[in-house]
């Protein structure tokens, strides 16, 4: 189904670590039960550095990832409360596997 991998890399408020992983959790989970386009969704935080979070996404297409997605209501809704728990906007790429043309 997924032909595009997405990362998405967070970076929480020192003081607010629980809570960004708290919500990117609730997040995940509401993303992969209403969204059939989601190919999956790892939260992965960093070894190093706890306030370094990164979503490992799967979708059909960037366009999909940034067209109905991105206007979900929970997604809306996560952008308006971030900033109360992330420190700045996220670094979202978008990759697929080197051996495709």
């Amino acid at each position: 189904m997924a032909n595009i991998t997405v990362l998405v890399s967070y970076r929480s408020l020192p003081d607010q670590i629980d809570l960004a992983k708290r919500d990117l959790t609730s997040l995940i989970a509401t993303v992969q039960a209403i969204e059939a386009d989601c190919g999956g969704i790892t939260l992965l935080q960093d070894a190093n550095d706890p306030t370094r979070f990164t979503l490992f996404e799967n979708w059909p297409s960037q366009a999909v990832f940034l067209g109905p997605h991105m206007q979900q209501p929970h997604i809306q809704a996560f952008i308006q409360k971030a900033g109360a728990f992330l420190a700045g906007p996220p670094d979202i790429s978008f990759w697929h596997p080197a051996s495709r043309p």
